[in-house]
């Protein structure tokens, strides 16, 4: 199984009252957990015992958070205390539909099962109705309402042998070859950069302003393209695992790519804001879900490393070159000697 979280808009005819059912239940969290931090004990409770404008459902939840919170203030010492609206409702109490998802709230004193409109792609709809349903969180994020459910998602199995090894790059931000003989370049490193460039030049200019507000949501808005870009980049590399039989998916480590990749000092800021660890994240949850394995190896000399006579050689510009003859695309020869490090060994980790 596979713990996924889908995320589903939707549009509530009354976000203002939303908000405040959200406020009113870490209102009842914090309230909770302050009681209980001063008698030293959760205290047996119903949500009879908890005055609240919550539905009873959603009250319950809240009381169930508020022991979670309590062990942890047990645990730590330190007692979080919750600001930010937020609702939660057990897979028992909500229902997803094709264009639609009800979940229930309290209007006028009344508990009711109330139906919002909802946007919910095909993929969100196949795991659904596969998967096991898990807590609902109702947000608001920059105006916009979501839901986002947990769910744990079945994995299927490959028996093919067939494997697959990705460098991971700035000019190329993934180059994958297989045992089949593909090999393919995923992402666009040039549009990247100047992408990323725009955003640091207007974040520039308004620092000279003094618009913080403006920098928050300008780096949010960048943090989202970088998380779409990495998406799209790890379901192309995962599709093309699934057309040629991958059966394993080998990654590097991660550990000291920001001291060992291939940089120029004008690629360095490029370097240490990209985010190389979620697309792997990204590439090991999709492909775990089609049933590939996914593991790490050390990636010491992969790039440097002749894949024909195993002598060191250090690539110029974009082409990599050995006295024996052997010469190629440098990141091509970084994702072949990847897939050829062995899996099973002291270096070797599932990722």
């Amino acid at each position: 199984m596979q713990a996924l979280t889908i995320k589903i808009r939707f549009f509530p005819s009354r976000p203002d009252h939303l908000h405040q059912l959200g406020k009113e239940y870490i209102r009842v969290v914090n309230q909770l957990t302050e009681t209980a931090k001063q008698l030293g004990a959760f205290p047996k409770m119903t949500t009879k015992d908890v005055q609240s404008i919550l539905p009873s459902a959603v009250c319950n939840q809240a009381i169930q958070d508020a022991k979670t919170i309590f062990r942890k203030i047990k645990k730590l010492g330190v007692r979080p205390l919750l600001k930010k609206p937020v609702y939660f409702v057990n897979n028992q109490n909500y229902k997803v539909t094709d264009h639609s998802i009800a979940f229930p709230i309290t209007i006028d004193g009344k508990t009711k099962k109330t139906t919002f409109r909802a946007i919910l792609t095909a993929r969100d709809l196949e795991l659904l109705s596969k998967s096991k349903l898990g807590l609902m969180r109702i947000i608001e994020k920059s105006g916009k309402w979501y839901a986002q459910i947990s769910v744990e998602a079945p994995t299927s199995k490959t028996n093919s042998e067939n494997i697959m090894g990705i460098d991971l790059g700035l000019k190329v931000p993934a180059t994958v070859v297989t045992s089949t003989g593909q090999t393919r370049f995923f992402g666009n490193g040039r549009q990247n950069k100047y992408i990323r460039r725009r955003y640091q030049q207007h974040r520039r200019k308004l620092g000279k302003l003094k618009k913080l507000s403006a920098i928050r949501k300008l780096g949010n808005k960048e943090q989202r393209w970088m998380k779409d870009q990495n998406h799209k980049i790890s379901r192309q590399i995962v599709d093309t695992a699934s057309q040629e039989g991958v059966s394993i998916i080998k990654i590097e480590r991660l550990e000291n790519i920001r001291k060992t990749a291939r940089t120029s000092r004008k690629n360095a800021k490029n370097l240490h804001h990209w985010t190389f660890y979620q697309l792997q994240q990204f590439v090991s949850y999709k492909a775990n879900l089609v049933g590939i394995q996914v593991v790490e190896v050390n990636p010491a000399y992969t790039s440097q490393s002749c894949p024909v006579c195993r002598k060191r050689n250090k690539a110029k510009d974009r082409r990599y070159e050995c006295s024996c003859g052997f010469n190629a695309h440098r990141d091509w020869v970084g994702a072949l000697n990847i897939m050829r490090q062995p899996v099973v060994d002291g270096n070797s980790l599932p990722a």
